[in-house]
């Protein structure tokens, strides 16, 4: 009797709530309510990574201590990582239009103060402020996506979100010459201001959340065993790249800690009622599958803009602009691959098809570029990287809705976090190991030609100028032939995560 009565009463409820409650937008008047105001936030997190980059010649110029000016990098980088599950932590309980007022503030002030410092010190300072300020950016951005754009939309986001993110990467060098030659280097962290000011506006349209009444307990414990796993694991990393005997010690000794506070990381996290990362929420197949799948991504990808520069003004002898020219493809690539790929989950609702298709092929490109790099002019090398951008736009935003999906509206944040701490780790051991084995392989063929690769990470691809032609000539073909061993692991970077899509069971948007 109870089952039969009930229907009727429940459908004319739910008639007449629909009734009083607000149309859903429409996807256009969504776009521009939601769009802009996550997008400010998220071009500031990433271009400030790429506009510093160019004026760190300058800055080591006018503060003196060059030895620590690589610090100004690092030190936003492990800021950032640290800060991203903090805010993703209180997002989820506070609203994130509150948190990202916070992060904005931050950054805006830090990188008032990073303009204002007069020593290497004072800047690095100011520097890990601006990544407390830039971690919870892009955390918030990609959070507020799965908050206010429905399941089937959020691809489609992400891949807008995507084409953000390669814009920022190649606008921040352009933007930090520019700005660095005019206006002096001070300049690249003023222009944060007038832009921060303007995505606090912005981010005032975004939706609002009410606090929860009861305060949990923060999980201090958690936050210090995380910075204790994040610090020395990605300053180990750093390390590497150093390819010296007696870094490996430091950078081993460093990873060890790191490892060591991760696994009691997860026994803190296992146990604490109100947890920073929620064991339980990463134990689920559909999230390690994709945080991996952004560790492996993420280490291809930032291994491949890392490098390629240095492989083509080697072995090809390009200048800087030519090489600046010849790598637009491959950034361009991956924001037009992400939008299709945005476009094709939104219509279809399948996700990991996408990525594994796209992943197959990248991987079988890579193939290709390993085998017959060598015999390649630029500009055929330049168009295969094309064609593999494209498809490797088909990874991150495939990523973030499954794992958005999969946490459910209460934990986006947390699961956001995952997702940028996944990626970071996961760039930072990939440069390195490439980086590795690019000195590994050519101090087994040629001690010289290594020493020499050495000089050109640290001065930039010109110290090849100073040797003989002959010589000059060895070493670049030495170089070259590294690069096989190099293409063949970031191969094994996307066929790993590949492998991580096929096997993810989050296979459809409902």
């Amino acid at each position: 009797m109870l089952n039969d009565g009930a229907p009727a009463p429940r459908q004319e409820s739910d008639a007449s709530k629909s009734s009083n409650e607000t149309p859903a937008p429409s996807p256009r008047s969504l776009f521009f309510a939601v769009f802009p105001s996550i997008m400010l936030p998220m071009f500031l997190a990433v271009v400030d990574q790429t506009i510093v980059a160019t004026a760190l010649p300058n800055i080591a110029a006018s503060l003196g201590d060059v030895e620590r000016i690589s610090w100004v990098v690092i030190a936003y980088l492990i800021a950032g990582t640290v800060a991203a599950p903090v805010y993703g932590y209180y997002g989820d309980l506070y609203g994130r239009r509150k948190v990202m007022f916070v992060a904005l503030s931050v950054f805006i002030v830090a990188s008032c103060l990073c303009a204002a410092a007069q020593s290497m010190l004072t800047l690095v300072l100011a520097r890990i402020a601006q990544g407390l300020g830039g971690g919870g950016l892009m955390t918030l951005s990609q959070a507020l996506i799965g908050e206010t754009v429905p399941p089937r939309e959020r691809a489609r986001y992400q891949g807008y979100l995507a084409a953000v993110v390669v814009c920022s990467s190649t606008f921040g060098p352009v933007a930090g010459g520019l700005l660095t030659q005019s206006l002096g280097w001070r300049s690249v962290f003023f222009v944060n201001v007038p832009l921060g000011v303007i995505a606090i506006v912005l981010a005032r349209r975004l939706p609002s959340k009410q606090a929860v009444r009861d305060r949990p307990r923060f999980d201090v414990v958690g936050l210090l065993l995380f910075v204790c796993f994040a610090v020395p694991l990605l300053i180990g990393l750093e390390r590497l790249q150093a390819f010296d005997r007696s870094v490996f010690v430091v950078a081993a000794i460093l990873g060890l800690a790191g490892v060591a506070s991760l696994l009691l990381l997860l026994k803190q996290e296992g146990r604490t009622p109100n947890p920073l990362f929620p064991v339980s929420l990463l134990r689920r197949p559909e999230i390690w599958r994709a945080d991996g799948m952004a560790a492996l991504h993420g280490a291809a990808l930032v291994s491949l803009i890392t490098f390629l520069p240095l492989y083509l003004r080697v072995v090809h002898g390009t200048s800087a602009t030519q090489t600046g020219l010849l790598l637009l493809p491959l950034t361009a690539g991956i924001g037009f691959g992400s939008m299709i790929t945005g476009q094709i989950v939104s219509r279809t609702g399948r996700t990991m098809i996408v990525s594994t298709i796209g992943l197959t092929v990248v991987t079988l490109l890579l193939l290709v570029q390993a085998a017959f790099a060598v015999y390649m002019s630029a500009l055929e090398l330049t168009a295969l990287w094309g064609v593999t951008a494209l498809f490797m736009g088909s990874v991150m935003g495939v990523v973030q809705v499954t794992v958005q999906n999969a946490a459910g509206r209460e934990r986006l944040g947390a699961a956001a976090a995952s997702v940028q701490l996944s990626r970071s780790v996961g760039a930072s051991f990939g440069t390195a190991l490439i980086g590795m084995i690019l000195f590994v392989t050519l101090a087994i063929i040629d001690p010289d030609g290594a020493r020499v690769f050495i000089t050109m990470i640290e001065q930039g691809a010109s110290a090849l100028d100073a040797l003989p032609a002959a010589r000059h000539a060895i070493v670049q073909a030495d170089i070259a032939y590294a690069f096989r061993a190099a293409f063949l692991t970031i191969a094994a970077f996307t066929a790993g995560a590949g492998l991580l899509a096929l096997t993810n069971p989050a296979k459809r948007l409902v």
